[in-house]
């Protein structure tokens, strides 16, 4: 599990991004169990993700409505499979408005020059 803290800082939101190896979606449900066994992640107001396996195209928005489709076209873009990537977000309390979508796209942007894809 790769997982990069305080990468995005924006009007009090915070972000990070995490990922590892996946398959299913059973996969990606202990892959996301995991991650929340840390306090700080459990207690995140988003973690939104998603994954590409050879025999499904997998998302969740987890309430950043729009998110986990935005996470999957750049997979499928990097032709990425059996990968999950997770973006995570800490509320602020001031709404980001259209600038959450490109916080997401950078964190991916961020995660995939990690791993050297």
């Amino acid at each position: 599990m790769n997982v990069l803290e305080n990468i995005i800082s924006d009007r009090g939101s915070r972000y990070a991004v995490s990922g590892g190896p996946c398959a299913s979606e059973v996969e990606a449900k202990a892959f996301l169990k995991e991650l929340k066994r840390r306090k700080k992640f459990a207690k995140a107001t988003h973690n939104t993700w998603a994954c590409l396996t050879d025999a499904a195209r997998l998302k969740n928005d987890d309430g950043e409505s729009g998110a986990g489709m935005v996470i999957l076209r750049m997979l499928e873009r990097e032709e990425l499979r059996n990968h999950i990537i997770v973006v995570t977000r800490w509320y602020g309390g001031k709404h980001l408005g259209g600038d959450r979508f490109r916080h997401v796209q950078d964190a991916v942007r961020i995660y995939l020059g990690e791993i050297d894809v």
